[in-house]
């Protein structure tokens, strides 16, 4: 998929690579730092320095922004304690509308972030649970079960009934 010769990755692959993908990776970086779009540009140039292309790159591009988005918040961190300054509020990693019938506050807090991750990078991402698990680090079946429990959550927090468990 999109290698040139030398099996790295091309111009044209990479730019599909950041237009069919790049938000779904921002709002995955999201959960864990402040500048979730240097964590995708760290990720990309890092995919593009490869000497061999992953078997899936897009996986391997949730991981490696997961691993930076990771790296970025601890720096920041580290840079708040030594600056001794007060932290700030993090930026929603959903965008809240007036009709929606839980705020975007609520629905982050009702999840865990194994299971934030999950669906971020299913849904979004559009990863199978093969490569949601290679990127979160973890089996395709916990990355299913995160998946549902996380899903199970959030139709709690709306009272909405589970579609897959029968009423009395």
């Amino acid at each position: 998929m999109g290698q040139g010769s030398t099996g790295r990755m091309t111009a044209q692959a990479l730019g599909r690579l950041l237009d069919g993908h790049g938000p779904a990776l921002v709002l995955f970086a999201r959960q864990w730092c402040d500048c979730p779009e240097d964590a995708v540009q760290d990720a990309m140039l890092s995919l593009v320095r490869t000497r061999r292309m992953p078997r899936s790159p897009l996986a391997w591009l949730f991981r490696a922004v997961r691993n930076r988005a990771i790296s970025l918040s601890r720096s920041a961190a580290r840079r708040r304690r030594r600056e001794a300054l007060a932290g700030g509020g993090r930026q929603a990693w959903f965008e809240s509308s007036p009709e929606d019938r839980m705020d975007a506050r609520a629905a982050a807090d009702a999840l865990r972030v194994e299971q934030r991750e999950v669906i971020v990078a299913r849904l979004w991402g559009g990863l199978t649970f093969e490569e949601a698990g290679q990127a979160v680090g973890c089996s395709s079946s916990a990355a299913h079960r995160r998946y549902e429990a996380g899903l199970a959550a959030l139709r709690e927090r709306l009272g909405v009934p589970c579609p897959h468990r029968e009423t009395d």
